[in-house]
């Protein structure tokens, strides 16, 4: 008899360009503030100085927390965060992106007893390989009329 066991869980933060469709993400042992300030420095490395980047992002504590602040007064004027509403969370673009990933790639997985690496490693592997192809989502707002912006 097949037993399955659970070997832990990872976390995933990931972001789309909007203009480019290329997805950014990191996988993490933990979701606290100190992986998601380390997303927002691999975001901050990617992009050129003097570009603000926008984040559309669900009401996580970690997103506002006094360590996430912390480092973004370190970068004034590089990010700003839009939220979700917090009855809403589907309405955020990477909902349906982590959705998909689940359908397609989750669903039904088993993994040896290295899960946490061996899931890492395909999760790695799924999407650098959206990138090879990205597709760019046909936002209905142009990037300077978003409702709800927050400058941070």
């Amino acid at each position: 008899m097949n037993t399955l066991v659970r070997h832990g869980t990872l976390s995933l933060l990931a972001g789309i360009d909007l203009l480019t469709g290329e997805i950014h993400h990191k996988v993490f042992d933990n979701h606290r503030s100190e992986e998601f300030i380390e997303f927002l420095k691999h975001m901050n490395s990617v992009y050129p100085e003097g570009v603000k980047i926008i984040i559309i992002l669900d009401n996580l504590k970690v997103h506002t927390s006094k360590k996430t602040q912390k480092y973004l007064a370190s970068v004034p004027q590089r990010f700003q965060f839009i939220f979700t509403p917090k009855h809403a969370s589907w309405l955020n673009i990477i909902e349906s992106l982590f959705s998909k990933m689940t359908r397609s790639l989750l669903r039904g997985m088993q993994v040896s007893s290295k899960a946490k690496e061996e899931l890492r490693e395909r999760i790695d592997q799924y999407y650098n390989d959206l990138n090879k192809m990205p597709v760019i989502f046909k936002w209905k707002y142009k990037m300077d009329q978003m409702p709800g912006g927050i400058e941070i």
